[in-house]
């Protein structure tokens, strides 16, 4: 029954924290004319899609996401850490692990936040490369 209910509760931490995930895509206007039929590759030149994108910018954006994702499971496991805490009742045991938990996802944030600045330190450089 306790690990029925630590699992629901990280179930929900972590769908709460998915639903943060969802931003609406930026769209840049510009005034250029679309034809009524055009062909893929105009309309994959006009929206900036995989034809002119070089693929180290692509590996780039994949890194971010994967960082962004951990990171917010980090997140996600520093607060099932605290509601642990909270609802221990007193029980030395429940505190203890609680603190472990706390203590372990605070170590793995801070090397995410490493890693993601060592990246983008890293692709900025391969961007202002690129030219």
């Amino acid at each position: 029954m306790k690990f029925l209910k630590n699992t629901l509760a990280f179930v929900f931490f972590l769908s709460l924290a998915f639903s943060f995930m969802s931003t609406p895509l930026s769209v840049s206007a510009d005034n250029t004319k679309v034809d009524i039929f055009p062909n893929k590759e105009e309309v994959g030149n006009k929206m900036g899609g995989f034809t002119e994108k070089d693929p180290r910018l692509i590996v780039a954006d994949i890194i971010n996401v994967v960082l962004g994702f951990l990171g917010i499971v980090a997140i996600c496991l520093i607060l099932f850490a605290g509601f642990k805490w909270m609802t221990a009742g007193g029980n030395e045991d429940k505190v203890t692990e609680a603190k472990k938990l706390l203590a372990n996802a605070t170590i793995g944030l801070v090397i995410i936040l490493a890693a993601f600045a060592l990246a983008t330190f890293v692709l900025n450089a391969i961007q202002t490369s690129i030219g």
